[in-house]
């Protein structure tokens, strides 16, 4: 067995840099950001730099599509007129009425998490080459299956609400009460018609997120198609789509999910925390022999665009996933500001599989 001294995480560890290198390694490493579905914003970044729970984000709607005005020729003196509202008040009057853009409010997050791990996990893999790249590829691993599961918990509180309060016009569900084939399960035209819940904003989903299942049974079926990627690997698409398998998406009594989505569906911001990385020694630990435990913390937002998180009563760090007070996965958590659905960038397909 070999010896020597044991590399300790305080030995290799500078909290700063550690710090940056595990936001780093997981942007490159996060499926949901080099897809698309997830799109860094700057703006999120800003908000999450200073204090506050939640955050408006306001944007300006589209003009509304009324019929427009025909030309006259009333050469009536207009700065004779009288106005009330805006409108002129002198029935001869032909004065066109200005119109008002409207607003919406979208509403954002603040997830303050944090997570600890004692050396004793890791001293074994910290003895030899590189320990800073080990405990960096975990540490940002975890963090990357993390911030995914965050997302799926929001995408699955997004369509509750839609469901609940929208006519669920965002879904197609051909699940059926039992599996039959061809019919419960995904296929060809039950891909095109969710999409086409969007309308002809159906041009602006970029890709989709399925189940390995699904994926399975769109392979038997010929609908997948591989592409090299610049390093000559397959990437799996449909009809142009990126097809990306991730078993994190809802499965429940045989009902798979798949989401589609746009470029930017969803926004993901990035804080920093007061103190984002510690490192703890805890000298009465395993009876005096001591122990090490780093703290690592992060702030994020992730969030929808169109919607506003309003759930009620948080607690300080945020909601949980799918546990506590108004968590990410709850229907009364999520509410849809934008007017058109052609403006959301995401549609679901539930499915059954045998």
């Amino acid at each position: 067995m070999a010896t020597g001294p044991i590399t300790k995480i305080s030995d290799v560890i500078v909290p700063s840099v550690f710090a940056d290198y595990v936001q780093q390694e997981s942007e490159v490493k996060s499926v949901a950001v080099v897809s698309g579905i997830v799109a860094r914003s700057p703006v999120l970044d800003g908000l999450l730099s200073g204090g506050g729970k939640t955050f408006d984000i306001p944007s300006f709607r589209d003009l509304d599509d009324e019929e427009e005005n025909t030309s006259g020729d009333d050469a009536v003196d207009a700065q004779n007129a009288s106005y009330e509202n805006g409108t002129p008040t002198d029935a001869n009057r032909t004065d066109a009425v200005p119109k008002k853009i409207q607003t919406s409010q979208e509403v954002g997050i603040r997830l303050a998490r944090n997570q600890a791990w004692s050396s004793a996990d890791l001293a074994t893999s910290l003895a030899g080459a590189d320990p800073m790249a080990a405990v960096v590829s975990r540490v940002s691993n975890y963090w990357d299956r993390r911030r995914q599961a965050a997302m799926f918990a929001t995408l699955t509180g997004v369509f509750a609400d839609n469901t609940a309060n929208d006519s669920g016009d965002m879904t197609l569900n051909i699940s059926g009460a039992s599996f039959v084939d061809g019919v419960t399960n995904v296929s060809a035209e039950s891909i095109i018609d969710a999409m086409q819940t969007a309308g002809d904003s159906h041009t602006d989903f970029v890709g989709m997120i399925v189940h390995s299942s699904v994926k399975a049974r769109m392979e038997k079926n010929d609908l997948i198609d591989f592409i090299p990627d610049s390093e000559s690997r397959p990437i799996a698409t449909f009809r142009g789509l990126r097809v990306i398998e991730d078993d994190g998406v809802p499965v429940a009594t045989g009902v798979y999910t798949s989401y589609f989505f746009g470029n930017g569906a969803i926004q993901w911001g990035v804080g920093s925390a007061n103190v984002p990385t510690e490192i703890e020694r805890e000298a009465l630990a395993g009876n005096g022999g001591g122990q090490e435990i780093l703290v690592n913390r992060v702030e994020w937002m992730l969030h929808p665009m169109g919607f506003a998180y309003v759930g009620s009563s948080p607690p300080s760090g945020g909601p949980r996933n799918s546990a506590g007070t108004a968590p990410l996965n709850a229907a009364a958590s999520w509410n849809r500001v934008y007017p058109e659905r052609k403006q959301i960038k995401l549609a679901r397909l539930l499915s059954r599989e045998a």
